[in-house]
């Protein structure tokens, strides 16, 4: 299967990002062609700081590959330096319907969260995503929960594109997982973690003492019994969620650990657990940062092949529009 994903550099990966995104993604390049992005154009549709974000394009770069992806298996590459991306995007806006893109969640929290700071890009945001899928003619795209609704947007466009058109694009199927596909915030566990609330996250590569800090700190709930109810219990079950997926244990194992334990045990034994598990992700991005004519190699060698695919797809598309070719 061919499968494309991307992560947007809006400043650092947290472990939701790993553990809903990063960590399928090593699973996934093993058995299949994977296509995986650093995806700043969409960046882009929100305020930034353009002096920043160099150095986070090449950071979500450096995790990419601190989390174990192999460029020798999968293609890594930057979706700026692929301009069929933003081409494509604009051919599939002539057949998306504009109040699909107003009901898009996402589209109404950012707008929201940014009053009067962000342009049409916003709006537009889910048709580059769409373009992003389709350019490389994917069968399964790895998400989070809070993409699901796009990638349902992409299949619709899909569709619409190749009744008007003929076939040129398969419908993406999602690919979630049933746990952790959704990390809450530390500081509120009723929210997802998002890098727009840097408090409430966890970074992958905080250093020990910001992991302390972090979890001794997060939010709890009231009572004393440590189980998993995330409507009763939000933080609780949070913490248990992180720690049985760092652990690679379930819930119902996790909630055995902590039996008869209170909250101070819970807290204490996932820092050890989360000190223990992102230690090589810190060494691995030391290793990397001493080495950027390496990652500008992977990064060229990693265009040119999603390129090749790119552009003939482009093609494709440019021949059954009755656009000219030259």
């Amino acid at each position: 299967m061919r499968i494309f994903s991307g992560i947007q550099p809006t400043g650092k990966i947290h472990i939701g990002n790993y553990l809903g995104a990063l960590k399928q993604f090593v699973e996934l390049q093993e058995k299949n062609e994977c296509i995986f992005s650093v995806v700043d154009l969409h960046a882009i549709t929100i305020p930034y700081n353009p002096q920043d974000l160099y150095k986070n394009i090449f950071e979500t770069v450096v995790c990419y590959l601190a989390a174990g992806i192999d460029p020798e298996k999968s293609i890594l590459f930057i979706q700026s330096s692929v301009k069929e991306h933003t081409e494509l995007a604009w051919i599939l806006g002539t057949v998306t319907p504009s109040g699909d893109l107003h009901r898009m969640t996402q589209y109404k929290e950012k707008s929201k969260q940014f009053k009067g700071k962000v342009g049409a890009g916003i709006l537009n945001y889910p048709i580059l995503m769409a373009a992003d899928i389709l350019l490389y003619k994917a069968d399964l795209v790895p998400v989070g929960a809070d993409q699901k609704q796009h990638v349902e947007l992409t299949r619709t466009i899909a569709r619409k594109f190749n009744k008007r058109f003929g076939k040129v694009f398969p419908e993406p199927e999602v690919k979630m997982k049933k746990e952790g596909a959704k990390i809450m915030a530390l500081n509120n566990p009723k929210k997802k973690m998002s890098k727009s609330m840097p408090e409430g996250c966890l970074y992958l590569l905080d250093d020990p003492k910001e992991i302390t800090k972090k979890i001794m700190s997060a939010v709890t709930d009231s009572g004393k019994e440590i189980k998993y109810n995330p409507l009763r219990k939000p933080g609780i079950s949070n913490l248990l969620t992180i720690y049985s997926l760092f652990s690679d244990k379930s819930i119902k194992e996790t909630e055995k650990i902590f039996e008869n334990k209170n909250y101070s045990f819970l807290k204490k034994s996932l820092v050890k657990l989360l000190i223990e598990s992102l230690e090589p992700f810190r060494r691995k991005k030391r290793e990397f940062l001493k080495r950027e004519i390496f990652l500008q190699e992977i990064l060229k060698k990693g265009k040119k092949k999603a390129e090749a695919i790119a552009k003939s797809t482009m093609k494709e598309v440019y021949q059954k529009m009755g656009l000219p070719i030259i």
